[in-house]
Protein backbone atom coordinates (compact mmCIF):
# COMPACT_ATOMS: atom_id res chain seq x y z
CA UNK A 1 0.00 0.00 0.00
CA UNK A 2 1.33 3.40 -0.98
CA UNK A 3 0.34 6.86 0.18
CA UNK A 4 0.82 10.10 -1.69
CA UNK A 5 1.40 13.45 -0.09
CA UNK A 6 -1.66 15.48 0.79
CA UNK A 7 -3.31 17.19 -2.17
CA UNK A 8 -5.19 20.41 -1.51
CA UNK A 9 -8.43 21.43 -3.26
CA UNK A 10 -10.94 24.14 -2.59
CA UNK A 11 -13.75 21.57 -2.46
CA UNK A 12 -13.83 17.78 -2.05
CA UNK A 13 -17.05 16.00 -3.05
CA UNK A 14 -17.68 12.56 -1.61
CA UNK A 15 -19.96 10.71 -4.01
CA UNK A 16 -20.37 11.16 -7.77
CA UNK A 17 -24.04 10.55 -8.33
CA UNK A 18 -26.22 13.30 -9.83
CA UNK A 19 -25.99 15.28 -6.59
CA UNK A 20 -22.21 15.15 -6.33
CA UNK A 21 -21.87 15.92 -10.02
CA UNK A 22 -24.02 19.02 -9.64
CA UNK A 23 -22.12 20.25 -6.59
CA UNK A 24 -18.91 19.88 -8.60
CA UNK A 25 -20.45 21.66 -11.58
CA UNK A 26 -21.42 24.68 -9.48
CA UNK A 27 -18.13 24.92 -7.59
CA UNK A 28 -16.10 24.56 -10.77
CA UNK A 29 -18.24 27.22 -12.45
CA UNK A 30 -17.28 29.50 -9.56
CA UNK A 31 -13.59 28.83 -10.21
CA UNK A 32 -13.02 26.55 -7.21
CA UNK A 33 -10.72 23.55 -7.65
CA UNK A 34 -12.77 20.43 -7.00
CA UNK A 35 -12.05 16.74 -6.41
CA UNK A 36 -14.78 14.10 -6.72
CA UNK A 37 -14.48 10.71 -5.00
CA UNK A 38 -16.53 7.68 -6.07
CA UNK A 39 -16.30 3.99 -5.16
CA UNK A 40 -18.74 2.72 -7.78
CA UNK A 41 -19.94 4.12 -11.12
CA UNK A 42 -19.74 7.83 -11.87
CA UNK A 43 -23.38 8.83 -12.23
CA UNK A 44 -24.58 6.99 -9.15
CA UNK A 45 -27.77 5.20 -8.21
CA UNK A 46 -30.07 7.28 -10.42
CA UNK A 47 -28.20 6.59 -13.63
CA UNK A 48 -27.76 2.84 -13.24
CA UNK A 49 -30.20 1.38 -10.69
CA UNK A 50 -33.04 3.84 -10.12
CA UNK A 51 -34.47 6.72 -12.18
CA UNK A 52 -33.11 5.91 -15.64
CA UNK A 53 -33.54 2.12 -15.78
CA UNK A 54 -36.90 2.15 -14.01
CA UNK A 55 -38.37 4.78 -16.34
CA UNK A 56 -36.92 3.01 -19.39
CA UNK A 57 -38.76 -0.11 -18.23
CA UNK A 58 -41.96 1.76 -17.44
CA UNK A 59 -42.26 3.83 -20.61
CA UNK A 60 -43.43 1.02 -22.95
CA UNK A 61 -45.75 -0.29 -20.24
CA UNK A 62 -47.49 3.08 -19.88
CA UNK A 63 -47.47 3.73 -23.64
CA UNK A 64 -49.26 0.43 -24.27
CA UNK A 65 -51.79 1.14 -21.52
CA UNK A 66 -52.54 4.55 -23.06
CA UNK A 67 -52.78 3.10 -26.56
CA UNK A 68 -55.30 0.51 -25.41
CA UNK A 69 -57.61 3.38 -24.43
CA UNK A 70 -57.56 5.01 -27.86
CA UNK A 71 -60.22 4.01 -30.46
CA UNK A 72 -58.72 2.67 -33.66
CA UNK A 73 -55.47 1.81 -31.92
CA UNK A 74 -56.37 -0.53 -29.10
CA UNK A 75 -56.75 -3.58 -31.33
CA UNK A 76 -53.19 -3.15 -32.56
CA UNK A 77 -51.64 -3.37 -29.09
CA UNK A 78 -53.38 -6.36 -27.54
CA UNK A 79 -50.44 -8.72 -27.70
CA UNK A 80 -47.72 -9.16 -25.07
CA UNK A 81 -44.88 -6.74 -24.71
CA UNK A 82 -41.51 -7.70 -26.17
CA UNK A 83 -39.70 -8.17 -22.89
CA UNK A 84 -36.28 -8.76 -24.44
CA UNK A 85 -36.51 -5.52 -26.45
CA UNK A 86 -37.58 -3.58 -23.37
CA UNK A 87 -34.74 -4.98 -21.28
CA UNK A 88 -32.30 -4.12 -24.07
CA UNK A 89 -33.73 -0.59 -24.20
CA UNK A 90 -33.17 -0.38 -20.41
CA UNK A 91 -29.59 -1.52 -20.87
CA UNK A 92 -29.04 1.23 -23.44
CA UNK A 93 -30.26 3.90 -21.02
CA UNK A 94 -27.90 2.65 -18.33
CA UNK A 95 -25.03 2.78 -20.85
CA UNK A 96 -24.72 -0.96 -20.18
CA UNK A 97 -23.52 -0.04 -16.67
CA UNK A 98 -20.44 1.72 -17.98
CA UNK A 99 -19.69 5.26 -16.89
CA UNK A 100 -17.37 6.51 -19.65
CA UNK A 101 -19.74 9.30 -20.68
CA UNK A 102 -20.20 10.53 -17.12
CA UNK A 103 -16.44 10.48 -16.57
CA UNK A 104 -15.90 12.55 -19.71
CA UNK A 105 -18.45 15.11 -18.54
CA UNK A 106 -16.82 15.53 -15.12
CA UNK A 107 -13.42 15.86 -16.72
CA UNK A 108 -14.80 18.43 -19.18
CA UNK A 109 -15.71 20.79 -16.33
CA UNK A 110 -12.25 20.46 -14.82
CA UNK A 111 -13.04 18.27 -11.82
CA UNK A 112 -10.48 15.69 -10.70
CA UNK A 113 -11.85 12.16 -10.20
CA UNK A 114 -10.56 9.78 -7.53
CA UNK A 115 -11.75 6.18 -7.80
CA UNK A 116 -11.98 4.34 -4.52
CA UNK A 117 -13.47 4.40 -1.05
CA UNK A 118 -13.37 7.85 0.50
CA UNK A 119 -13.44 8.42 4.25
CA UNK A 120 -13.21 11.54 6.30
CA UNK A 121 -9.99 11.29 8.29
CA UNK A 122 -10.36 14.49 10.26
CA UNK A 123 -11.56 18.05 9.68
CA UNK A 124 -11.46 19.05 5.99
CA UNK A 125 -9.63 15.83 5.10
CA UNK A 126 -10.69 12.85 2.99
CA UNK A 127 -8.52 9.76 2.55
CA UNK A 128 -9.22 7.73 -0.59
CA UNK A 129 -8.23 4.08 -0.80
CA UNK A 130 -8.13 3.05 -4.45
CA UNK A 131 -8.94 -0.33 -6.00
CA UNK A 132 -5.28 -1.37 -5.94
CA UNK A 133 -4.72 -0.20 -2.38
CA UNK A 134 -3.15 3.13 -3.29
CA UNK A 135 -4.06 6.01 -0.99
CA UNK A 136 -4.63 9.69 -1.61
CA UNK A 137 -5.12 12.25 1.14
CA UNK A 138 -7.26 15.16 -0.03
CA UNK A 139 -7.66 18.34 1.97
CA UNK A 140 -10.36 20.94 1.41
CA UNK A 141 -9.70 24.63 1.86
CA UNK A 142 -13.37 25.53 1.92
CA UNK A 143 -15.74 22.55 1.94
CA UNK A 144 -16.26 18.82 1.94
CA UNK A 145 -19.64 17.86 0.49
CA UNK A 146 -21.03 14.46 1.48
CA UNK A 147 -23.22 13.25 -1.40
CA UNK A 148 -23.19 9.51 -0.75
CA UNK A 149 -26.96 8.94 -0.94
CA UNK A 150 -28.80 6.00 0.56
CA UNK A 151 -28.96 2.24 0.33
CA UNK A 152 -31.88 -0.18 0.45
CA UNK A 153 -32.95 -1.51 3.84
CA UNK A 154 -33.87 -5.18 4.22
CA UNK A 155 -36.13 -6.28 7.09
CA UNK A 156 -34.67 -8.18 10.01
CA UNK A 157 -35.96 -11.63 9.08
CA UNK A 158 -34.06 -14.85 9.94
CA UNK A 159 -32.15 -16.25 6.97
CA UNK A 160 -33.03 -13.40 4.62
CA UNK A 161 -29.49 -13.25 3.20
CA UNK A 162 -29.75 -16.87 2.04
CA UNK A 163 -32.97 -16.04 0.18
CA UNK A 164 -31.02 -13.62 -2.05
CA UNK A 165 -33.86 -11.11 -2.25
CA UNK A 166 -34.11 -8.33 -4.77
CA UNK A 167 -33.73 -4.74 -3.72
CA UNK A 168 -34.38 -1.81 -6.06
CA UNK A 169 -31.03 -2.52 -7.73
CA UNK A 170 -31.88 -6.06 -8.77
CA UNK A 171 -35.43 -5.06 -9.71
CA UNK A 172 -34.20 -2.47 -12.20
CA UNK A 173 -31.26 -4.47 -13.59
CA UNK A 174 -32.67 -8.01 -13.85
CA UNK A 175 -31.91 -9.72 -17.15
CA UNK A 176 -34.91 -12.06 -17.18
CA UNK A 177 -38.60 -11.89 -16.29
CA UNK A 178 -39.47 -14.03 -13.26
CA UNK A 179 -42.57 -16.16 -13.65
CA UNK A 180 -43.81 -15.13 -10.20
CA UNK A 181 -42.68 -12.13 -8.18
CA UNK A 182 -43.54 -11.05 -4.65
CA UNK A 183 -43.14 -7.34 -3.99
CA UNK A 184 -43.07 -6.19 -0.37
CA UNK A 185 -43.85 -2.52 0.24
CA UNK A 186 -46.37 0.14 -0.64
CA UNK A 187 -44.29 3.08 -1.78
CA UNK A 188 -42.94 4.35 -5.07
CA UNK A 189 -40.42 1.57 -5.77
CA UNK A 190 -42.93 -1.14 -4.89
CA UNK A 191 -45.74 0.24 -7.04
CA UNK A 192 -43.55 1.08 -10.03
CA UNK A 193 -41.77 -2.27 -10.04
CA UNK A 194 -45.06 -4.15 -9.59
CA UNK A 195 -46.33 -2.22 -12.63
CA UNK A 196 -43.27 -3.14 -14.71
CA UNK A 197 -42.93 -6.80 -13.97
CA UNK A 198 -46.65 -7.57 -14.13
CA UNK A 199 -46.74 -6.00 -17.60
CA UNK A 200 -43.62 -7.91 -18.69
CA UNK A 201 -45.23 -11.23 -17.82
CA UNK A 202 -44.68 -11.91 -14.11
CA UNK A 203 -47.53 -12.85 -11.83
CA UNK A 204 -47.00 -10.22 -9.14
CA UNK A 205 -48.23 -10.37 -5.56
CA UNK A 206 -47.90 -7.03 -3.76
CA UNK A 207 -47.78 -7.25 0.04
CA UNK A 208 -48.51 -3.96 1.82
CA UNK A 209 -48.21 -3.73 5.58
CA UNK A 210 -50.40 -0.62 5.85
CA UNK A 211 -53.93 0.15 4.75
CA UNK A 212 -53.01 1.31 1.27
CA UNK A 213 -50.41 2.44 -1.25
CA UNK A 214 -48.46 5.70 -1.52
CA UNK A 215 -49.30 6.85 2.00
CA UNK A 216 -47.25 10.04 1.62
CA UNK A 217 -49.72 11.31 -0.99
CA UNK A 218 -53.42 12.13 -0.80
CA UNK A 219 -55.41 8.94 -0.02
CA UNK A 220 -57.13 8.93 -3.41
CA UNK A 221 -53.75 8.57 -5.14
CA UNK A 222 -53.10 5.20 -3.53
CA UNK A 223 -56.69 4.12 -4.13
CA UNK A 224 -56.58 4.80 -7.87
CA UNK A 225 -53.14 3.20 -8.26
CA UNK A 226 -54.39 0.12 -6.38
CA UNK A 227 -57.31 -0.16 -8.80
CA UNK A 228 -54.95 0.11 -11.76
CA UNK A 229 -52.61 -2.57 -10.45
CA UNK A 230 -55.47 -4.92 -9.68
CA UNK A 231 -56.99 -4.46 -13.13
CA UNK A 232 -53.61 -5.30 -14.67
CA UNK A 233 -53.60 -8.59 -12.78
CA UNK A 234 -51.52 -7.81 -9.69
CA UNK A 235 -52.68 -9.45 -6.46
CA UNK A 236 -52.63 -6.52 -4.02
CA UNK A 237 -52.90 -7.50 -0.35
CA UNK A 238 -53.04 -4.69 2.21
CA UNK A 239 -52.66 -5.16 5.95
CA UNK A 240 -50.20 -7.94 5.18
CA UNK A 241 -46.66 -8.33 6.52
CA UNK A 242 -44.00 -10.98 5.99
CA UNK A 243 -43.46 -13.23 8.99
CA UNK A 244 -40.86 -15.49 7.38
CA UNK A 245 -39.17 -15.98 4.04
CA UNK A 246 -37.14 -18.95 2.81
CA UNK A 247 -35.88 -20.27 -0.52
CA UNK A 248 -36.63 -23.96 -1.01
CA UNK A 249 -35.15 -25.66 -4.08
CA UNK A 250 -34.95 -22.28 -5.79
CA UNK A 251 -38.51 -21.23 -4.90
CA UNK A 252 -39.14 -18.32 -2.55
CA UNK A 253 -41.68 -19.16 0.15
CA UNK A 254 -43.29 -16.41 2.22
CA UNK A 255 -45.53 -16.87 5.23
CA UNK A 256 -47.58 -13.79 6.09
CA UNK A 257 -49.13 -12.50 9.30
CA UNK A 258 -52.47 -13.78 8.02
CA UNK A 259 -51.07 -17.31 7.78
CA UNK A 260 -50.97 -17.38 3.99
CA UNK A 261 -48.15 -19.23 2.24
CA UNK A 262 -47.07 -17.60 -1.02
CA UNK A 263 -44.55 -19.02 -3.47
CA UNK A 264 -42.58 -17.12 -6.11
CA UNK A 265 -39.44 -17.19 -8.18
CA UNK A 266 -38.13 -13.92 -6.77
CA UNK A 267 -38.99 -11.50 -3.99
CA UNK A 268 -38.40 -7.74 -3.96
CA UNK A 269 -38.21 -5.87 -0.67
CA UNK A 270 -38.97 -2.17 -1.20
CA UNK A 271 -39.18 -1.30 2.47
CA UNK A 272 -37.15 1.85 2.91
CA UNK A 273 -33.71 3.42 2.64
CA UNK A 274 -30.91 4.19 5.09
CA UNK A 275 -28.15 6.79 4.77
CA UNK A 276 -24.95 5.63 3.10
CA UNK A 277 -22.83 7.11 5.89
CA UNK A 278 -21.76 4.07 7.86
CA UNK A 279 -18.16 3.94 6.67
CA UNK A 280 -17.25 7.46 5.58
CA UNK A 281 -15.37 8.49 8.72
CA UNK A 282 -18.05 10.51 10.50
CA UNK A 283 -16.59 9.31 13.80
CA UNK A 284 -13.37 11.21 13.05
CA UNK A 285 -15.24 14.52 13.25
CA UNK A 286 -17.54 13.72 16.16
CA UNK A 287 -20.59 12.52 14.22
CA UNK A 288 -22.42 9.22 14.41
CA UNK A 289 -21.56 6.70 11.65
CA UNK A 290 -24.64 5.57 9.75
CA UNK A 291 -26.68 8.61 10.74
CA UNK A 292 -28.66 11.07 8.67
CA UNK A 293 -26.87 14.42 8.55
CA UNK A 294 -28.80 17.43 9.79
CA UNK A 295 -28.26 20.57 7.74
CA UNK A 296 -29.39 24.18 7.47
CA UNK A 297 -31.01 25.55 4.33
CA UNK A 298 -27.62 26.16 2.71
CA UNK A 299 -27.01 22.41 3.18
CA UNK A 300 -24.21 22.96 5.68
CA UNK A 301 -24.13 20.37 8.45
CA UNK A 302 -25.33 21.72 11.77
CA UNK A 303 -22.42 22.88 13.92
CA UNK A 304 -19.85 22.79 11.11
CA UNK A 305 -18.19 25.57 9.14
CA UNK A 306 -16.95 23.36 6.31
CA UNK A 307 -19.01 20.14 6.04
CA UNK A 308 -22.03 19.98 3.72
CA UNK A 309 -24.49 17.10 3.28
CA UNK A 310 -26.39 17.24 0.01
CA UNK A 311 -29.10 14.97 -1.35
CA UNK A 312 -30.56 11.89 0.30
CA UNK A 313 -28.04 11.82 3.18
CA UNK A 314 -29.76 14.78 4.84
CA UNK A 315 -33.20 13.10 4.70
CA UNK A 316 -34.98 16.27 3.55
CA UNK A 317 -36.39 14.92 0.28
CA UNK A 318 -35.21 11.58 -1.11
CA UNK A 319 -35.62 12.42 -4.78
CA UNK A 320 -32.96 12.86 -7.46
CA UNK A 321 -34.33 16.13 -8.78
CA UNK A 322 -34.56 17.56 -5.27
CA UNK A 323 -31.01 16.48 -4.52
CA UNK A 324 -29.80 18.21 -7.68
CA UNK A 325 -31.66 21.33 -6.60
CA UNK A 326 -29.92 21.14 -3.22
CA UNK A 327 -26.61 20.72 -5.04
CA UNK A 328 -27.16 23.97 -6.94
CA UNK A 329 -27.97 25.77 -3.69
CA UNK A 330 -25.03 24.21 -1.84
CA UNK A 331 -22.63 25.00 -4.69
CA UNK A 332 -23.73 28.62 -4.69
CA UNK A 333 -23.39 28.83 -0.90
CA UNK A 334 -19.91 27.24 -0.91
CA UNK A 335 -18.78 29.64 -3.64
CA UNK A 336 -20.22 32.66 -1.83
CA UNK A 337 -18.54 31.78 1.45
CA UNK A 338 -15.26 31.01 -0.33
CA UNK A 339 -15.30 34.47 -1.92
CA UNK A 340 -15.84 36.12 1.45
CA UNK A 341 -19.49 37.17 1.06
CA UNK A 342 -20.33 38.34 4.61
CA UNK A 343 -24.05 37.51 4.57
CA UNK A 344 -25.65 34.86 2.40
CA UNK A 345 -29.02 35.24 0.72
CA UNK A 346 -30.57 32.87 3.23
CA UNK A 347 -34.11 34.22 3.48
CA UNK A 348 -36.80 31.89 2.13
CA UNK A 349 -36.44 31.47 -1.64
CA UNK A 350 -33.06 33.20 -1.54
CA UNK A 351 -30.11 32.11 -3.68
CA UNK A 352 -28.54 30.20 -0.79
CA UNK A 353 -31.64 28.63 0.78
CA UNK A 354 -33.18 25.33 -0.28
CA UNK A 355 -36.68 26.50 0.59
CA UNK A 356 -38.38 24.18 -1.88
CA UNK A 357 -37.39 21.26 0.35
CA UNK A 358 -40.01 22.47 2.81
CA UNK A 359 -42.66 24.00 0.58
CA UNK A 360 -42.58 22.73 -2.99
CA UNK A 361 -41.20 19.21 -3.44
CA UNK A 362 -42.60 17.67 -6.65
CA UNK A 363 -42.85 13.94 -7.33
CA UNK A 364 -44.24 11.71 -10.06
CA UNK A 365 -45.05 8.03 -9.58
CA UNK A 366 -44.94 6.38 -13.02
CA UNK A 367 -47.64 3.80 -12.48
CA UNK A 368 -50.87 3.34 -14.45
CA UNK A 369 -52.48 5.71 -13.61
CA UNK A 370 -49.68 8.15 -12.85
CA UNK A 371 -49.72 10.02 -9.55
CA UNK A 372 -48.09 13.43 -9.25
CA UNK A 373 -47.96 15.86 -6.36
CA UNK A 374 -46.17 18.95 -5.13
CA UNK A 375 -46.22 20.74 -1.78
CA UNK A 376 -48.44 19.74 1.12
CA UNK A 377 -51.27 17.23 1.23
CA UNK A 378 -54.46 18.19 3.05
CA UNK A 379 -53.41 16.23 6.14
CA UNK A 380 -49.94 17.81 6.15
CA UNK A 381 -51.33 21.33 5.74
CA UNK A 382 -53.80 20.85 8.59
CA UNK A 383 -51.14 19.30 10.82
CA UNK A 384 -48.93 22.34 10.17
CA UNK A 385 -51.69 24.61 11.46
CA UNK A 386 -52.72 26.22 8.17
CA UNK A 387 -56.33 27.25 7.62
CA UNK A 388 -56.95 25.54 4.32
CA UNK A 389 -59.53 24.23 1.94
CA UNK A 390 -59.20 21.26 -0.36
CA UNK A 391 -60.70 21.73 -3.82
CA UNK A 392 -61.31 18.54 -5.81
CA UNK A 393 -62.22 17.92 -9.42
CA UNK A 394 -62.88 14.81 -11.48
CA UNK A 395 -60.21 14.82 -14.19
CA UNK A 396 -62.43 12.67 -16.41
CA UNK A 397 -64.77 15.67 -16.76
CA UNK A 398 -62.12 17.71 -18.59
CA UNK A 399 -62.50 17.59 -22.37
CA UNK A 400 -58.80 16.97 -22.91
CA UNK A 401 -58.89 13.90 -20.67
CA UNK A 402 -61.71 12.35 -22.67
CA UNK A 403 -59.74 12.89 -25.87
CA UNK A 404 -56.60 11.49 -24.27
CA UNK A 405 -58.22 8.17 -23.41
CA UNK A 406 -61.59 6.45 -23.47
CA UNK A 407 -62.75 5.70 -19.95
CA UNK A 408 -60.26 8.15 -18.46
CA UNK A 409 -60.20 8.00 -14.66
CA UNK A 410 -58.45 10.56 -12.52
CA UNK A 411 -58.72 13.19 -9.87
CA UNK A 412 -57.20 16.56 -9.06
CA UNK A 413 -56.90 18.40 -5.75
CA UNK A 414 -55.49 21.76 -4.82
CA UNK A 415 -54.92 22.90 -1.23
CA UNK A 416 -55.67 26.59 -0.79
CA UNK A 417 -54.25 28.66 2.07
CA UNK A 418 -57.34 30.66 2.99
CA UNK A 419 -55.36 33.40 4.74
CA UNK A 420 -53.21 34.31 1.72
CA UNK A 421 -55.23 32.68 -1.08
CA UNK A 422 -52.23 30.87 -2.51
CA UNK A 423 -51.70 27.18 -3.15
CA UNK A 424 -49.89 25.02 -0.61
CA UNK A 425 -50.17 21.79 -2.56
CA UNK A 426 -51.55 20.14 -5.68
CA UNK A 427 -52.12 16.47 -6.53
CA UNK A 428 -53.07 14.93 -9.87
CA UNK A 429 -53.82 11.25 -10.50
CA UNK A 430 -54.57 9.91 -13.96
CA UNK A 431 -52.94 8.94 -17.26
CA UNK A 432 -50.43 11.53 -18.46
CA UNK A 433 -50.51 13.74 -15.37
CA UNK A 434 -46.76 13.61 -14.85
CA UNK A 435 -46.42 16.36 -17.45
CA UNK A 436 -48.93 18.54 -15.53
CA UNK A 437 -47.02 18.74 -12.29
CA UNK A 438 -44.50 21.41 -13.24
CA UNK A 439 -47.27 23.97 -13.72
CA UNK A 440 -48.39 23.14 -10.19
CA UNK A 441 -44.81 23.39 -8.93
CA UNK A 442 -44.53 26.90 -10.37
CA UNK A 443 -47.82 27.91 -8.76
CA UNK A 444 -46.77 26.57 -5.34
CA UNK A 445 -43.12 27.70 -5.38
CA UNK A 446 -44.08 31.07 -6.84
CA UNK A 447 -46.90 31.52 -4.32
CA UNK A 448 -49.03 32.71 -7.22
CA UNK A 449 -52.25 34.29 -5.87
CA UNK A 450 -55.53 32.69 -6.86
CA UNK A 451 -56.53 36.02 -8.41
CA UNK A 452 -53.53 35.84 -10.77
CA UNK A 453 -54.05 32.16 -11.63
CA UNK A 454 -57.33 33.18 -13.28
CA UNK A 455 -55.19 34.93 -15.89
CA UNK A 456 -53.15 31.79 -16.66
CA UNK A 457 -55.37 30.54 -19.49
CA UNK A 458 -55.11 26.80 -20.21
CA UNK A 459 -55.08 25.74 -23.85
CA UNK A 460 -58.20 23.96 -25.06
CA UNK A 461 -58.69 21.04 -25.28
CA UNK A 462 -55.91 19.84 -22.98
CA UNK A 463 -55.92 18.06 -19.64
CA UNK A 464 -54.43 21.29 -18.24
CA UNK A 465 -57.91 22.78 -18.42
CA UNK A 466 -58.37 21.16 -15.02
CA UNK A 467 -56.73 24.31 -13.63
CA UNK A 468 -59.70 26.39 -14.75
CA UNK A 469 -62.14 23.86 -13.35
CA UNK A 470 -60.37 23.84 -9.98
CA UNK A 471 -60.51 27.63 -9.82
CA UNK A 472 -64.21 27.59 -10.70
CA UNK A 473 -64.88 25.01 -8.00
CA UNK A 474 -63.05 27.18 -5.48
CA UNK A 475 -65.02 30.28 -6.51
CA UNK A 476 -68.42 28.58 -6.52
CA UNK A 477 -68.23 26.94 -3.10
Amino acid sequence: MTETESIAYDVVVLGAGPVGENVADRTRAAGLSTAVVESELIGGECSYWACMPSKALLRPVIARADARRVPGLRQSVQGPLDASAILAHRDYYTSHWKDDGQVQWLESIGADIYRGHGRLSGPRTVTVTGPDGERHVLTARHAVAVCTGTRAVLPDLPGIAEVRPWTSREATSAQAVPGRLIVVGGGVVATEMATVWQALGSQVTLLVRGKGLLNRMEPFAGELVTEGLAEAGTDVRTGTSVESVTRENGTVVVVTNTGDRIEADEILFATGRSPHTGDIGLDTIGLEPGSWLDVDDSLRVTGSEWLYAVGDVNHRALLTHQGKYQARIAGAAIAARASGVPILESDPWGAHAATADHAAVPQVVFTDPEAAAVGLSLAEAEAAGHRVRAVDYDLASVSGAGLYADGYRGRARMIVDLEREVLLGVTFVGPGVGELIHSATIAVAGQVPISRLWHAVPSYPTISEVWLRLLEAYRDN
